[in-house]
């Protein structure tokens, strides 16, 4: 199978079987209903290696159960997922393993306390209720084994519906009726607490951040041309309603540092289609100044078997983000979309601090079989694995 170690080919070949039984048929019933493949053993021919066998089947199964979770956060619908019901899946897993894992939620209002303007900025077009703004910190803390650990933070975008806002996306070509992918970066960092939950994985502390919400139109909702102000008093002016997932992430990025103290930051987001442009759809595109941590994420990466591309981070595309009203401006023009973004992100980052950024906008959706693939769930776990040893 190509692994490093005897080890690692039986576990990606686990992961492999579980992933393959995977069926989602929550909202199908009588015929429709898809019986899953049967999987009653798997056996192995000329082998004595049955420790590394049983510590590959926990281990995959322990992957199989967060990639999971992400698919069917990503597959479900917006009117299922909403804001409030993803801070349900946190705090559900935070109930499940509660040694493990603790969950606090930080409503519009403790937002609006903490100054999260770029954030709420977006937030603020959906209705009331169960589509209002819900900020999730989740928290793992593993056994320890030795006096040293890392700490991680692990942020995903989290909208769970992207209608464009007042620069709403089109119907034809705009994949309108997918944007409930729009939080595929949330559910690849809940997927991944889980499976580190799963495998009990030590010596590490990892947070995971989501600022969830929708970006809709309504009377409430920002307009092009507004100016916001991110909790790090930076003001932002709004060329582009419907680049809302860099305006949420930027308040992430701020709190994930000034709160979690992180060695090092990275996020994953389904950020701009001008990634899939660049990579297509079963690669995704990685940005950090980093180099050390570019090739962890890149290693990482391919030894869970998720494609994953290092971008360039030209400076010089920064002037197209320079505003003369404001600090910034939240999308630069149509060369170098993903590029612009990432820079975009980088302003939020202290310059000391290891970060990436991942835009996943390709490999989150199967387009072939339409399903959610989990992807970013094997590269973070391999990452956090790989960091804790």
């Amino acid at each position: 199978i190509g692994g490093s170690s005897l080890g690692d080919d039986y576990e990606k070949l686990y992961t492999a079987c579980f992933e393959a039984s995977y069926v989602d048929n929550r909202f199908r019933t009588g015929d429709a209903v898809i019986e899953p493949p049967p999987l009653e053993k798997i056996v192995f021919f000329n082998h004595h290696h049955h420790q590394e066998e049983n510590a590959a089947l926990s281990t995959a199964h322990a992957i199989a159960c967060g990639v999971g979770l992400a698919r069917d956060v990503v597959n479900a619908p917006a009117n299922v997922v909403t804001p409030k019901s993803l801070a349900g899946v946190a705090l559900d897993l935070a109930q499940a393993y509660p040694h493990l894992l603790s969950c606090k939620i930080l409503d519009a209002q403790e937002c609006e306390k903490r100054k999260m303007g770029a954030y709420l900025g977006v937030a603020k077009g959906s209705a009331p209720e169960s589509s209002e703004a819900q900020f999730i910190h989740l928290t793992y803390t593993g056994p320890s084994s030795k006096d040293t650990s890392t700490t991680l933070a692990m942020i995903g975008k989290g909208l769970t519906y992207d209608s464009g806002g007042y620069n709403i996306k089109p119907s034809a070509g705009g994949m309108i009726e997918k944007m409930k992918f729009d939080m595929g970066g949330s559910a690849a960092v809940l997927g991944t607490a889980k499976s580190l939950a799963e495998m009990k994985l030590k010596d590490c502390t990892v947070h995971f951040i989501v600022a969830a919400c929708e970006n809709m139109i309504g009377p409430h909702a920002m307009r092009p041309g507004d100016i916001l102000t991110a909790s790090n008093g930076r003001t932002i002016e709004v060329i582009n309603t419907d680049a809302e997932g860099r305006l949420t992430l930027a308040d992430a990025l701020i709190y994930a540092e000034s709160e979690c103290k992180p060695d090092a930051i990275v996020d994953l987001a389904t950020l701009t289609g001008a990634m899939i442009i660049a990579l297509g759809e079963k690669c995704a595109g990685l940005f950090t100044p980093n180099d050390d941590l570019a090739t962890e994420l890149t290693d990482a990466a391919h030894s869970a078997g998720e494609k994953l591309w290092r971008m360039p981070l030209e400076t010089e595309y920064s002037d197209q983000l320079k505003s003369k009203i404001a600090d910034l401006k939240n999308v630069g023009g149509r060369p170098a979309g993903s590029i612009t973004a990432a820079l975009f992100l980088k302003e939020f980052v202290s310059k000391d601090l290891p970060w990436a950024h991942m835009d996943i906008a390709g490999p989150v959706w199967d387009t072939k079989d339409d399903t959610a693939t989990g992807y970013g769930v094997k590269t973070l776990v391999a990452w956090a694995r790989a960091r804790s040893s």
